[in-house]
């Protein structure tokens, strides 16, 4: 044939960051991006939470003022009632404001705050990486990285002080009641504070930042696997992760393009290789860190599902959790293609992958109970009373039933498995990706604070357990210096130096096991290992060999989780995958 269909072409290519550079898709959405959809769905993320975000000052301001007036006029039944009035709709008017006015302030905090932090963190990190040489030792790179952190915090601090300054004559902090009668002329100070509002607490926070990712336990390659006595008792984990299920039989990757194998032969590979290998050694748990699908569609999970279907053994002991390809890709074929935060699609791919999760381990994962400190029902059961209005929304895709699905999904995380024995192995199942409705977004990482509340207080209930911390992001970029700067920004968590240190405490007997960067590397911050899955799929060609790993934990003994050499299992190419020339 003149162009083999099978082979792809430079379409497959198009968002393919293995193929073209970042800044070469980026220039490609320029002249496909809807600028007015663009344009909305800002004004509805930033635009509104930061008017209210600078409101709040103003409408406070005129409360007080009130009450103090009547305060100073009690002197008879009538301004007593007034003060009544007043105290009421403040408890039940400035209340809601308050909260709005939080969940603004969070909302800015994940969406511009934090990012452009780490965005400054990881950019001079990029390149005073590059005065390096190959040879350079851990202890020069650590102390690097914290020099860095600390640079950056300073720098971004810097930048905000001076913003705050700009922006400051156009504030206003206090208001009256005649305000209310010409409400817009409240909106340039409104936005001028909350401007100045975000940008002192950026001030504040990245200099925080800087402190606390520079004194943390920097990132380094584990030393040395741990040995422990033949009697400890041990747990065999086949760690999968980002296998980007295509719906074609053809299809190719998202990222990969022709970089990578096409359909989903390599998947069935590396499942026929673990059931032999199951056969033979039996797995405690084969657990899949996300991706799961390559963008989240119907046909994806249902290819996901028929493959895990024809292994039985392999799908009782396999727990999967969501990546961001599952969920955060808008659409497959046009990384320009934008979803407004309105839109039922992110809700949608939501609860697909929630009902793919609760069809591969809804009976034997848990969820916290209502207060979110205690084990609860199985996720099956908790699921039990929404599914006809999951369906139903499932089948509509409406907006009233999409708002009433949010609670579902945030409530449900983190999913666990508690350990069989009080000294035995758990696993906690992590929701990492953060909310986003851009595909070219996508990769934004980050772990909600009520669920690593919720995680922690779950490790306390089980003080001699060891555990698995499954996420799909990588908690800290790599000791490794990245080739190319989008390798940085927009994949670890955002808040990932907080997470590390909460879990610093007991991660002498905790292993965090991620996916995400389709690379193998195991170090460890301070005492917590860290090890990340290779992409059994997306790293090479049809005609090149991949690999994924079987992991072996261990209980020390000291109480800790000890981690055993793993086994590397490569997975060679069948002559039938490579086309004919």
């Amino acid at each position: 044939m003149i162009i083999e269909p099978r082979a792809g072409d430079a379409e497959d290519d198009a968002s393919s960051t293995k193929k073209r550079s970042l800044l070469a898709i980026a220039g490609s959405l320029l002249g496909e991006i809807n600028l007015p959809k663009l344009a909305l769905a800002w004004i509805i993320l930033a635009g509104l939470p930061g008017l209210l975000l600078g409101l709040a000052p103003l409408v406070v301001n005129v409360w007080f003022a009130s009450v103090s007036d009547k305060v100073t006029a009690l002197a008879s039944i009538g301004p007593l009632l007034l003060l009544a009035l007043v105290a009421a709709l403040g408890w039940y008017g400035i209340r809601p404001l308050f909260r709005a006015a939080e969940r603004s302030f969070w909302s800015l905090n994940s969406l511009v705050v934090q990012p452009g932090y780490a965005l400054c963190r990881e950019g001079l990190r990029h390149l005073a990486e590059r005065s390096l040489s190959t040879g350079a030792t851990e202890d020069r790179r650590a102390r690097l990285r914290a020099a860095t952190a600390f640079g950056a915090g300073l720098g971004a601090c810097a930048a905000a002080t001076g913003l705050a300054a700009l922006v400051w004559p156009l504030t206003r902090w206090s208001g009256e009641f005649a305000d209310l009668a010409q409400p817009l002329r409240l909106v340039v100070p409104a936005l001028a504070n909350s401007v100045v509002l975000m940008a002192g607490y950026f001030a504040i926070a990245s200099l925080a930042w800087g402190v606390a990712d520079a004194s943390m336990d920097q990132p380094r390659d584990l030393a040395a696997f741990d040995d422990v006595p033949p009697p400890a008792a041990r747990w065999r984990v086949a760690h999968l992760s980002d296998i980007h299920v295509v719906g074609e039989r053809y299809g190719f990757r998202i990222e990969s393009g022709r970089a990578g194998p096409r359909g989903n032969d390599r998947l069935g590979q590396v499942l026929d290789r673990l059931g032999q290998i199951h056969a033979k050694d039996p797995l405690d748990l084969v657990l899949i860190t996300g991706d799961m699908t390559d963008a989240g569609r119907s046909a994806e999970w249902a290819e996901f599902l028929d493959a895990l279907a024809r292994h039985p053994a392999l799908a009782e002991r396999t727990f999967i959790l969501p990546g961001n390809h599952d969920v955060n890709i808008v659409d497959r074929a046009n990384p320009a293609r934008l979803e407004l935060p309105t839109s039922p699609g992110k809700r949608l791919r939501q609860m697909r992958t929630l009902s793919a999760m609760a069809a591969v381990q809804g009976e034997r994962i848990r969820v916290l109970d209502p207060g979110r400190a205690r084990l609860g029902a199985t996720l099956a059961e908790a699921l039990e009373p929404q599914r006809r209005t999951i369906a139903t929304f499932a089948d509509a895709g409406t907006l009233r039933l999409s708002a009433g699905l949010a609670n579902i999904w945030a409530d449900v995380f983190p999913m666990v498995l508690p350990p069989k024995d009080e000294d035995g192995l758990g696993l906690v199942l992590l929701n990492s990706n953060a909310e986003t409705h851009f595909s070219f977004t996508n990769a934004l990482g980050l772990v909600a604070e009520e669920d690593i509340r919720a995680m922690l207080a779950i490790l306390g209930q089980f003080p001699k357990a060891r555990w698995i911390i499954a996420l799909h992001h990588h908690p800290v970029e790599y000791p490794a210096p990245a080739k190319a700067f989008s390798e940085r920004i927009g994949t670890a968590l955002i808040n990932g130096s907080r997470f590390v240190r909460q879990l610093k405490p007991s991660g002498h007997r905790l292993v965090a096991m991620h996916g995400h960067r389709h690379i193998d590397w195991i170090g460890r911050c301070g005492p917590l290992k860290i090890v990340s899955a290779p992409s059994p799929v997306m790293e090479a060609t049809d005609d090149q060999p991949t690999s994924f790993y079987i992991h072996t934990l261990a209980a020390a003994p000291d109480g800790g989780l000890a981690l055993l050499a793993p086994q590397r299992i490569d997975i060679e190419p069948e002559p039938a995958a490579t086309l004919m020339s």
